[in-house]
């Protein structure tokens, strides 16, 4: 009866014992498809209505040569009928880039968004109104036209003073939905018998996890053959109704690998650390030293009867040192990043000092993880 009362309560206890749950994603989430991508737009054109704050056309010669090419397509001839030039002034005109993304099987008349930046002068982008723009693309072929008034969050402000206010970007802008696509990109995907996967983060064993994943739920199909590319066939069943296969593919759960890696901004302060990081035992000290520089002049006034009459400015200075008593903290081999992150912050380690701590425990050889410094 003991005994059995025992195995009873060993297999309880196996029961309600939590699982720890091991994190896994979609499939979706991790990859890009062959062929499924975004195409970058540019295109120049001109800003117009502006309330003085454009670009001054008598000094920005492509402004005025903009200017000049479109009211001639309009039938209006500004140009001097003697030499040819162009006598423009005002402000009320801006030349801009202007850039899209064309998402992936964009179709003819669809409507895509536009950013809209200042090149020249011009202070403020609002109240303009984009003229008719060709958006090009690589090739040089035009697959889309913006027009539109422009949007901006930013403004400026100047008085006579000599006073200025400027909040935001004002010289930048966009337009939704402000380009029409013309042209579609020439890509079929319902043809394609073979495909390539992608991996957003190229990795060895995330690759052979989706691999084995797809294998699973759909045969051997699929093979893994670099870090970044998962090469793929098309089921027989599928090749008529691509995206259904494709649908079902992306709901897949794999566990990607994480690298040991600690990415440092030393710009910003910030340290974002990966759960693999690993530590050799090692010890670690850090205190700080402060320096205090006082300037305190003083006036040297002159003795009765003597042949200086002048006060005299004499220099007086106090310098202070002052060193903060070290703490030591020893990292046992093998420690995880809580262990890690936990030790540091028991030395009372601003950001700034844990970035030069882990810079010289990689440089002693004791941390297991590459460091990348942005």
């Amino acid at each position: 009866m003991l005994r059995r009362l025992l195995v009873l309560i060993v297999t309880g206890l196996q029961i309600i014992a939590p699982v720890q749950a091991v994190p896994t994603v979609r499939i979706k989430d991790i990859v890009s498809f062959q062929g499924v991508r975004n195409n970058q737009l540019v295109g120049y054109g001109l800003v117009v209505g502006l309330n003085g704050t454009g670009d001054s056309i008598s000094s920005i010669p492509y402004t005025q040569e903009s200017l000049a090419g479109m009211l001639e397509r309009l039938g209006v001839n500004i140009r001097n009928a003697e030499d040819g030039k162009i006598n423009l002034s005002g402000k009320n005109i801006a030349a801009v880039m202007v850039t899209a993304t064309m998402p992936a099987f964009s179709r003819h008349g669809t409507n895509i968004d536009v950013s809209v930046s200042a090149l020249g002068d011009a202070k403020d982008l609002r109240g303009g109104t984009l003229l008719v723009t060709p958006l090009l693309g690589a090739d040089g072929d035009v697959y889309a036209v913006a027009q539109g008034a422009v949007a901006t969050n930013g403004f400026n402000a100047d008085a006579k003073s000599g006073s200025k206010i400027i909040k935001g970007v004002p010289t930048s802008a966009k337009i939704v939905n402000g380009a029409i696509v013309e042209k579609e990109v020439g890509f079929e995907l319902a043809s394609m018998q073979r495909m390539n996967i992608s991996l957003k983060n190229p990795d060895f064993t995330t690759a052979q996890r989706i691999s084995a994943a797809i294998n699973q739920k759909f045969g051997s199909l699929s093979k893994a053959t670099d870090p970044t590319t998962v090469s793929l066939i098309i089921p027989e069943q599928y090749r008529s109704d691509l995206v259904t296969f494709l649908t079902h593919l992306e709901q897949l759960n794999v566990q990607p690998d994480q690298p040991a890696k600690i990415i440092i901004d030393d710009q910003d302060g910030v340290i974002v650390m990966g759960e693999n990081v690993r530590i050799s035992t090692i010890a670690v000290t850090q205190g700080s030293i402060t320096i205090k520089v006082l300037e305190n002049p003083q006036v040297s006034q002159p003795n009765p009867f003597t042949q200086v009459q002048r006060a005299t400015i004499v220099d007086r200075s106090e310098i202070t040192v002052k060193e903060e008593q070290g703490k030591i903290a020893i990292l046992q081999s093998g420690i995880s990043l809580q262990d890690l992150v936990n030790g540091l912050n028991a030395l009372g380690a601003s950001p700034r000092d844990l970035i030069s701590i882990l810079r010289s425990i990689k440089a002693a050889g004791a941390i297991q993880a590459d460091i990348e410094v942005i």
